[in-house]
Formats: structure tokens, C-alpha cells, sequence
């Protein structure tokens, strides 16, 4: 393989890259903890775009159980997103892991 298609096939794959982190930064995921009492969506970019909190799942005297409960919900919605992200990337890079790429 000569150099020029190197340089050509590594363009053409960093344009398709960014053509998917924008892409990406429309796709959403949601997660929950609680059967549902708290949900999460996160985006491609693993923002945290918002939660939903149940208010049966309010209790002033259980503070702690509460915050395990978006704790896990947010958790969960990043790792789905970051999979989401992984799979994406894979379509582009073949299956190989470049890191640093997200």
C-alpha cells in the first residue's frame, strides 16, 4: 500500500469520525434504578440530559437511598452510553481500538 492511500484512507476515516461524534451527540440512552423510580438519559457525548425522579421515592428521612438511587441510574446511563459510543466506533475502525479517539 502506498503512502498517498494511507493518507487518504486515514482522512477519509477521520471525516467519518466527526460525522459521527455529531451524530452521536443526538443519540440518547436511558437508564434507571428503583424498577423505575428513577430515571437518567444520557447522551453520545455522555452528558447527563436529565432526571427523572419518582416522588414515591421522596422520603425525607431516607436521604441516603435516594441519592444511591440517581447515583446508580447515572452511572448505568453513561456506561450505555459509552457502549453505544464503543459500538459506533467500531463500525468505523474495523474493530480496532485506537485510543484516544473518545
Amino acid at each position: 500500500m502506498n503512502m498517498n492511500n494511507l493518507m487518504k484512507q486515514a482522512q477519509q476515516m477521520q471525516a467519518k469520525m466527526a460525522m459521527l461524534q455529531n451524530e452521536l451527540a443526538d443519540r440518547e440512552v436511558e437508564a434507571s434504578a428503583g424498577g423505575g423510580m428513577v430515571k437518567v438519559k444520557v447522551n453520545g457525548k455522555q452528558n447527563v440530559l436529565s432526571i427523572s425522579i419518582n416522588k414515591e421515592c421522596v422520603d425525607p428521612n431516607d436521604v441516603a437511598t435516594l441519592e444511591e438511587l440517581v447515583l446508580t441510574a447515572v452511572n448505568q446511563g453513561l456506561k450505555q452510553s459509552q457502549d453505544m459510543v464503543q459500538q459506533a466506533m467500531s463500525k468505523i475502525t474495523g474493530g480496532m481500538n485506537i485510543p484516544g479517539l473518545f
